[in-house]
């Protein structure tokens, strides 16, 4: 039976308590939380026969680390939100718990979790005797400022090697040519893994050992995909991002997707960059950089011409997206992908402050006031958009994953009552889109 509850934490008679500073103080209130969090979760996280003596995998939002004084509430999924879940679960006396992510590369995972979410973390885990470990499920680190890759961090053995083939989403738009993309990767790797016909991932072996996986989003704003929440955040199980395609090089005039039009001073500029990403750790690597960049500058870009594709005519991004959804609930342990699922995945969703603006990585705070507890990604990440006032038929990621509902049903709840979509629409606050998506998602 597929479901969504949405819970707020401001009175939606009125909204004067839906602000950043009211809704900051929730995290400070565990007891508020974990009372949310049952409410949300009742009949699963509390059900013994799903989670007690399982292995339990938890997928939170830890993109990178704090940046700015109010990342800590828009930029990753809130400390004690997962803190609250992991207390909840626990009571259930799960046989293990897992915390884990794949961060961006340049990501200092050290600023990222802080000591004391570690503290409380090893406090649990010696009260309740269940063991509680946090995994950084990346093999390549990268600090372009120190232009130091490091390579190999965890062994190709503790991957999955999926190749989706034909059955791909990006399938369609795939050429034998080198045509995928991801900033700051050398896109010969990338190569590799995707063209005409192969589609591979490289897919953390935590997920397929898991009975149970909760992936825990940040409601924000993304630059590629308009919004993520739950469909986007099960990327973080792919350990490599040399497996994940996030445009073709060149404008739609030269039959990319990573700006509009046709200019080859922008396409040099693109060229350049995979200079210098060919070069990660050599004297030259800067120097490319820069040079990409400034001849980018000089071509005089818009909001919606952008180097890393950051605008609403990415039509690869999502694409990766829902295949990485397909192989996370259909997915064998042996790379193969089963006509059934294999497993159940739930969301956890962080709104109580989201994310808005130049999401992912430079969010400013939204006082959305809500989380949200899921078995639908689809669905919740629909609902999502609609509560940030956006249009979900503009949001390709959204248009073009399938939702069905079982029975028939409509099965959307907000505080404890049946909604529908245009009764959620009435609780939607306004949202400042990716700069790219100006004036595209109203």
């Amino acid at each position: 039976m597929d479901f969504l509850k949405i819970e707020t934490f401001f009175d939606i008679n009125n909204n004067e308590d839906r602000t950043i500073e009211v809704l900051s103080a929730v995290y400070q209130n565990i007891t508020v939380l974990k009372e949310k969090v049952r409410k949300i979760g009742e009949g699963i996280l509390d059900n013994e026969n799903i989670i007690k003596g399982k292995k339990i995998l938890l997928k939170p939002n830890w993109v990178t680390h704090d940046r700015k004084p109010d990342d800590e509430w828009s930029l990753r999924t809130h400390d004690a939100v997962i803190l609250a879940l992991v207390e909840i679960l626990i009571e259930q006396n799960p046989a293990s718990i897992i915390i884990g992510d794949a961060p961006i590369q340049g990501c200092d995972w050290n600023k990222m979790l802080s000591k004391n979410f570690i503290n409380d973390i090893e406090v649990l885990k010696d009260k309740y005797k269940i063991p509680i470990a946090i995994k950084d499920f990346r093999r390549v680190t990268f600090n372009p400022v120190l232009n130091n890759p490091i390579k190999d961090r965890r062994p190709l053995t503790d991957y999955v090697i999926f190749d989706l083939g034909t059955n791909s989403f990006l399938d369609p738009i795939s050429t034998e040519n080198n045509i995928f993309r991801v900033t700051n990767y050398d896109p010969d790797r990338l190569a590799e893994s995707h063209r005409k016909g192969i589609h591979k991932y490289c897919i953390t072996k935590e997920l397929f050992e898991a009975d149970v996986v909760i992936s825990l989003p940040k409601v924000k704003t993304h630059q590629k995909t308009g919004i993520t929440c739950a469909l986007k955040n099960i990327v973080g199980v792919n350990g490599d991002k040399d497996y994940l395609p996030h445009h073709r090089i060149g404008g739609t005039g030269f039959g990319g997707d990573c700006y509009p039009g046709k200019n080859i001073f922008r396409l040099w500029s693109e060229y350049i960059l995979d200079i210098a990403n060919r070069r990660q750790g050599s004297v030259f690597y800067k120097f490319f950089t820069y040079s990409a960049a400034i001849l980018w500058k000089l071509t005089n870009p818009q909001k919606e011409h952008h180097l890393a594709a950051g605008w609403h005519g990415n039509d690869t991004t999502w694409r990766m997206v829902l295949d990485l959804n397909k192989i996370s609930i259909y997915g064998k342990a042996d790379g193969t992908i089963s006509d059934t699922p294999q497993r159940n995945l739930y969301s956890l969703c962080d709104g109580i402050i989201g994310g808005q603006g130049n999401g992912p990585l430079e969010p400013e705070p939204l006082p959305l006031g809500i989380l949200s507890f899921t078995n639908h990604s689809g669905l919740n990440d629909i609902c999502m958009a609609i509560l940030m006032g956006f249009d979900h038929k503009k949001i390709a990621l959204l248009r073009n994953q399938k939702i069905e509902f079982s029975k028939g049903d409509f099965p959307i709840s907000l505080n404890g009552h049946r909604i529908t979509f245009e009764m959620l629409s009435k609780y939607a606050v306004e949202t400042v889109p990716p700069p790219g998506w100006i004036n595209h998602l109203k």
